[in-house]
């Protein structure tokens, strides 16, 4: 039987492992046993990064839509419910958007949801 020779695979993959891990601190970007715990962890921290992302711009969303709507009188959950009422359909990312950069169309929408 012969023997099968796989360096080359080997140091590649150990190669490709160390360049993810560029940039990490002291033996986390030399030592590939080291590395290779590092770049694992990193990856199941970038999934998670991914989706809390999602969550942290809801939240960021919210509280910019519901402190729009109580300088007018009104609270957002208040404001959310009206909307869905008289079926204007906004979704929530556009409603921030609309309080931080166009806050007299905003006004106006509020006004328009709480006169129904």
């Amino acid at each position: 039987m012969v023997r099968v020779k796989r360096g080359n695979v080997a140091r590649n993959r150990r190669k490709r492992v160390l360049n993810f891990a560029k940039g990490f601190k002291g033996a986390h970007s030399r030592l590939f046993r080291v590395a290779n715990g590092q770049v694992m962890k990193a990856f199941v921290y970038s999934y998670v990064g991914r989706k809390r992302r999602k969550r942290d711009f809801k939240k960021l969303w919210i509280c910019r839509v519901n402190a729009a709507t109580r300088s007018k009188g009104m609270n957002y959950n208040t404001f959310r419910s009206a909307l869905k009422k008289s079926t204007i359909q906004l979704n929530l990312k556009m409603l921030a958007q609309l309080s931080v950069l166009d806050s007299a169309t905003f006004y106006h929408l509020v006004d328009e949801v709480s006169s129904n």
